[in-house]
């Protein structure tokens, strides 16, 4: 009775542990070939598949670290046209908005009196030049009949006296003369610098007066001048640039693509107190007419240029715990982690360190890459290839197989 009692236990201990056996093995083999999908599916790793990426090539390029600002145009000359004298408007010379040149004439008052006075004044002179000229023959006379001992001295003095009090009324007279040439200058307006004439508010017998409104004003739109305001900490900036000659100043118009460069001119003596911040001019060639006054711009100043600098798009730097980093694709089309350092950051662009122009970084994929791990590059038609020749064919292949098809060979050993 002992002896079978053994062999059926030692039969049942056998059936068991075959069967523990074989439902491992099966475990095993379902492991292994999930671990391809779950690869897929997430970021890869060194010796994992490839990972379909995008790169760019670091540029060797000169940067300019500009400075931006809120600008208003402000012309540089800007005239107020206002008549010296009380008078009425006889004629009007130019039209609104017209372009006017320096001595240019613009307006003419009614002249009749200061013509009248003019002409007196000269009808004065010719009185007493003749004054003058008797006075002269007279003092010849006495001094002739002097020399002969019929007059005494004090004769000839008396007539001296008479010429040199004429000579006086006479420059009196060229005097008046000249006065009533400046009063008469007066009803003739012209302009006193060239600009554009802005609008006329008096027409053809308007009566006008020096405390009146103005005629009309005269402003230069070329060159123009950009006024803004800079932070207390960019003063020092900003006077180097200005002794260097002024630098480059880029003015930006809302809704227009390109800029307008000027130079600047002008860094005020006083920072202000209630602001912190100290007034700024630039000036800008103006003949397109594209600044016009009181219109706002966008101003950027040019303080320093970063000369050689390695460029890249700042949508391919990675904010990581231990600092900013990029990856960089090597020959064997393996991403490495690269440090690096963002000097200066302007639109999609920045300037860094820790990169050589010519590497060539990750921009599109990268948040699926690890250190070590391989890629593919995509094509401009969306597809992928290869770069580098450490990678073989087969494993780009099982990189582009889709994760339900990893499962296909479990089953037929599950079967079995």
């Amino acid at each position: 009775m002992k002896k079978p009692l053994v062999a059926g236990l030692a039969v049942l201990v056998l059936a068991v542990a075959g069967g523990g056996w074989l439902l491992s093995r099966d475990r095993a083999g379902e492991t292994a070939s999930a671990a391809p999908a779950r690869g897929a599916s997430g970021a890869a790793g060194a010796g994992g598949p490839p990972v379909s990426v995008t790169t760019v090539v670091v540029q060797k390029r000169d940067v300019d670290v500009m400075l931006d600002a809120t600008g208003t145009v402000t012309a540089l000359n800007s005239v107020d046209v206002r008549p010296q004298v009380a008078s009425i408007i006889t004629k009007v010379q130019i039209k609104e908005g017209q372009f006017v040149r320096a001595g240019q004439p613009l307006f003419t008052l009614d002249a009749r009196n200061d013509e009248v006075n003019l002409t007196k004044a000269r009808a004065q002179l010719a009185k007493d030049q003749a004054a003058l000229a008797d006075a002269e023959r007279q003092l010849a006379r006495s001094q002739d009949l002097f020399k002969q001992n019929f007059i005494s001295q004090g004769a000839v003095d008396t007539n001296q006296t008479l010429v040199e009090s004429s000579r006086a009324v006479v420059a009196a007279d060229r005097a008046a003369i000249e006065s009533a040439q400046v009063g008469l200058s007066y009803d003739r307006i012209v302009a006193p610098t060239s600009g554009r004439a802005g609008a006329i508010n008096v027409y053809p017998g308007s009566t006008v007066q020096p405390t009146g409104p103005a005629l009309v004003t005269i402003t230069q739109l070329d060159p123009i001048g950009v006024a803004f305001s800079l932070p207390q900490r960019n003063l020092g900036e900003a006077l180097a640039t200005l002794r260097s000659g002024g630098g480059k100043v880029t003015a930006l118009l809302p809704g227009s693509a390109g800029g307008i460069e000027g130079k600047l001119q002008f860094v005020d003596n006083a920072v202000d107190a209630a602001s912190g911040t100290v007034r700024v001019k630039a000036e800008f060639a103006n003949k397109d007419e594209k600044l016009w006054p009181g219109a706002f711009v966008t101003i950027r100043l040019a303080v320093q240029t970063l000369k050689g600098a390695s460029v890249i798009p700042q949508a391919a730097i990675i904010e990581s715990p231990r600092g900013k980093i990029v990856y960089v694709v090597d020959d064997a089309a393996k991403a490495q982690a690269r440090p690096v350092e963002v000097v200066y950051a302007t639109g999609d662009n920045a300037a860094v360190t820790g990169l050589r122009p010519g590497e060539r970084i990750v921009l599109d994929g990268r948040q699926n890459l690890r250190p070590g791990a391989t890629t593919i590059e995509r094509s401009p038609e969306g597809g992928a290839r290869r770069r580098g020749g450490a990678a073989s064919a087969a494993s780009g292949a099982a990189a582009l197989v889709p994760a339900a098809d990893a499962r296909g060979p479990a089953a037929p050993r599950a079967a079995a």
